[in-house]
């Protein structure tokens, strides 16, 4: 009689956005176009001329003034959002359908009872990389179960390698993106710093031109300036909270396969003496 178990469907999640340059273009495209027509509409500025100064207390014409480091910036932050919300989607996706904690408590019971068969079929309810993980490694407990060429030591080391193997295809696809959001960090704030430093050149370019000393126009070109800056420590700072956000949430993940993993290692080894 053939006691091979049916191997659990594997569950059909979401495992994000892989082509992650059409993002920033696409993000790029919007920025550009904001620049343009939001920030840069002639009702913003003193005689709708986005040449002159914006009118007093107007935040979208005082953006505007950043000058061109201002829609590289919005694409920065814009490509965090876009990346943040597609990372949420794919990390709750790769958790399964119920809670997790519940499922990894829930499995680790039906093994220490040596109820494989119940075992999988929690897999098979909950989805995601901790199941597809465990269902995987619970096929390979059968085969080995069964090859009676192998010695104990080896139908250990091999359903540990299969653990191993299922747990290096799950994890690259939580990950993916996060490399982006975490240059952003950096990134946001050197550009809104480049932003500032240009504008403040330009300011006092223009006042050594103009041969004088006229301190309404410094402290417009440099409130102008600073502009970036702030600008670009909001991206930075947006894009530091979803990074170690997801990344707390991709190890809470990996603590969880681990923790099954080793829980069926030590179930065969305690039930084939």
């Amino acid at each position: 009689m053939e006691n091979k178990q049916k191997q659990p469907k594997k569950s059909k999640q979401f495992t994000g956005i892989k082509s992650s340059g059409l993002v920033i273009a696409a993000c790029l495209v919007i920025a550009v176009c904001i620049y343009k027509f939001v920030l840069g509409n002639p009702a913003n500025f003193v005689n709708g001329d986005p040449n002159n100064h914006p009118l007093e207390g107007n935040f979208f014409g005082l953006i505007y003034k950043g000058g061109v480091i201002v829609p590289i910036i919005q694409t920065l932050l814009l490509t965090v959002m876009a990346l943040s919300v597609e990372r949420f989607f794919a990390i709750k996706s790769a958790q399964g359908k119920g809670k997790l904690v519940k499922f990894v408590a829930d499995v680790k019971a039906s093994l220490s009872k040596g109820d494989i068969k119940g075992a999988s079929v929690l897999c098979e309810k909950q989805q995601g990389s901790v199941a597809n993980v465990l269902g995987s490694t619970l096929i390979k407990y059968a085969e080995v179960e069964e090859d009676k060429t192998l010695s104990k030591e080896q139908q250990i080391l091999a359903i540990q390698k299969e653990v191993e193997e299922a747990t290096a295809l799950e994890l690259p696809m939580l990950s993916q993106n996060l490399p982006i959001i975490a240059t952003i960090v950096t990134l946001g704030t050197l550009m809104g710093l480049l932003g500032t430093v240009i504008g403040m050149i330009k300011s006092f370019a223009s006042l050594a031109g103009a041969g004088g000393t006229d301190s309404v126009a410094l402290s417009a070109g440099i409130s102008e300036a600073l502009i970036n800056t702030a600008f670009g420590i909001a991206t930075g700072a947006l894009a530091v909270v979803s990074y170690n956000y997801f990344t707390s949430k991709i190890d809470a993940i990996t603590y969880c396969i681990d923790e099954v993993g080793f829980s069926i290692v030590q179930t065969f080894a305690a039930s084939h003496k």
